[in-house]
């Protein structure tokens, strides 16, 4: 008989007589449920700034500036969800050409940090050509759950108008909070 067929048999018949079934499954299935929630378990993930629809880094906003439209740090930008307008032909408060804004929007309260004040701003969608695909900006914060549509980023507003295709978002300043 070999070494390692002689070391498997003993480590095989000491395991078996010092552990009972009971215990061998109990083990078996902690290993299993072990096993499937160990994904769930929080991790941190370093964020890249390469836009994921299309893979091109170069139109990808970049957190460099608070004070940039072109970029999703804007401190407009605080609760926006969707393609910069900025980056599509138009400005942080003008839809491209060849769009219109939508008759609904939704709004948020942004702190300006370079004079401490907080804004309304409202976000309105620019409608009337397919997505842009550029400057892809998803930042959530104070955004409400959809029984609260006014202050949701999540529902395409252009369907509240005539021109239903999404094309961009701009952040309109309407005065201070």
């Amino acid at each position: 008989m070999s070494l390692l067929d002689r070391l498997t048999e003993e480590a095989t018949r000491r395991i078996s007589s010092e552990t009972s079934r009971r215990s061998l499954l109990g083990l078996v299935g902690a290993a299993l449920v072990g096993g499937v929630v160990y994904p769930l378990l929080p991790v941190a993930r370093k964020s890249n700034n390469a836009d994921v629809d299309n893979g091109t880094a170069s139109d990808a906003p970049q957190l460099t500036s608070v004070n940039d439209p072109r970029s999703c740090d804007y401190w407009r930008y605080c609760a926006i969800d969707g393609w910069l307008c900025s980056c599509c032909g138009g400005s942080h408060k003008s839809c491209p050409p060849g769009t219109v804004p939508s008759p609904v929007t939704w709004v948020g309260t942004c702190l300006n940090p370079n004079d401490g004040k907080s804004y309304i701003i409202s976000y309105n969608d620019c409608c009337g050509v397919q997505g842009c695909g550029r400057c892809s900006c998803h930042r959530n914060e104070g955004e409400r759950p959809q029984y609260r549509p006014s202050l949701s980023n999540d529902i395409n507003w252009c369907l509240g108008g005539e021109q239903l295709a999404y094309n961009c978002s701009t952040a309109v300043l309407i005065g201070e909070a």
